[in-house]
């Protein structure tokens, strides 16, 4: 049954006392009941945030003190490192490491991607969960249903529930799953005080999201592999990224000439950011990311179209860029 949509902000007091609910700025129904579902997918207790900026900027400034370290992966979304340089700016610091392999000792904590965006590569979580310090995981491109960074020894999964929990480019939102009902007490105090919760209207969306979800993602999985293998054994083509579950891969043309005539010729496939919703979308990376990403890269984000007809789209643009 669908869950009720409840725009209102306010409730009545319980004989003289707030209730459950009192005010939307501290939550909703419609806001909590998605908050249920996401927790139930990730083993935990989920908050939902504006976006997933917002829950980022949550878990770092409601969590650490000025003065310390974020560990970040190397290779992670690009947002997350524009994030931490803004907030340097109140004293918090970060640095990159190869999450291959053991974070830096002097992290506060630790900031992994599974599979990393665009690169998609895989953390060593064992190697994480060792640390003294923190671990979030940010799994938005695997979804609860490939990577459950809790039962990986992660304090905290991270999603930008925009992309496949929603998964129809239509709610922008984010979420943080604890393993502690502790640190979801504190992110859900810092959330009340700064306002940065989710609107009801949003979490229904996400809501309707989660009940496809994995469908979509199991479509999406077996085209972007069939997409994948073929992409490996085109000329035009010289590197292919693929984690082996999931929508989202990345590949290497021969330079940022080929990647803009690639990108710009596929007609099934829209020419766009983000990623995770249910049509296709390429982009080439280096316009938002320069140099840290390779000049010919182009991000894919394989939809629910037909997946020969994303293959025919795709072989016509790249012969055409060779």
């Amino acid at each position: 049954m669908t869950a009720p949509l409840d725009r209102s902000t306010t409730w009545p007091y319980e004989g003289g006392e707030p209730g459950p609910f009192a005010y939307a700025r501290f939550s909703s129904p419609t806001v909590a009941e998605a908050e249920r579902a996401v927790g139930l997918l990730d083993g935990g207790e989920a908050l939902l945030f504006a976006s997933g900026t917002a829950a980022s900027a949550a878990v770092v400034l409601g969590l650490l003190e000025p003065g310390d370290t974020v560990a970040l992966a190397e290779g992670s979304y690009y947002g997350t490192g524009v994030l931490l340089d803004e907030l340097g700016r109140w004293g918090v610091r970060h640095v990159e490491f190869d999450q291959a392999g053991a974070p830096p000792r002097e992290a506060a904590l630790v900031w992994l991607e599974a599979p990393t965006n665009p690169f998609l590569t895989l953390p060593d979580f064992e190697a994480a969960a060792r640390h003294p310090a923190r671990v979030v995981c940010d799994s938005t491109a695997a979804t609860p249903l490939h990577v459950r960074p809790l039962g990986h020894g992660c304090d905290f999964a991270l999603h930008s529930g925009t992309k496949y929990l929603a998964g129809h480019d239509d709610a922008l939102v984010g979420a943080v799953v604890c393993r502690s009902p502790e640190d979801a007490a504190r992110l859900l105090e810092f959330r009340s005080r700064t306002g940065s919760v989710a609107a009801p209207d949003v979490a229904w969306l996400l809501l309707r999201g989660l009940e496809t979800l994995e469908v979509r993602v199991r479509r999406q999985t077996e085209s972007a592999l069939l997409l994948a293998d073929r992409l490996r054994g085109h000329p035009a083509v010289d590197v292919v990224r693929h984690p082996g579950f999931g929508g989202l891969l990345s590949f290497d043309v021969a330079d940022a000439q080929a990647a803009s005539r690639v990108e710009t010729a596929t007609t099934l496939i829209e020419n766009s950011t983000s990623l995770g919703g249910v049509s296709s979308r390429i982009e080439a990376r280096a316009r938002w990311e320069g140099d840290r990403v390779p000049p010919g890269l182009l991000r894919l984000s394989v939809g629910l179209e037909d997946a020969d007809a994303l293959w025919a789209d795709l072989e016509r643009a790249l012969d055409g860029a060779s």
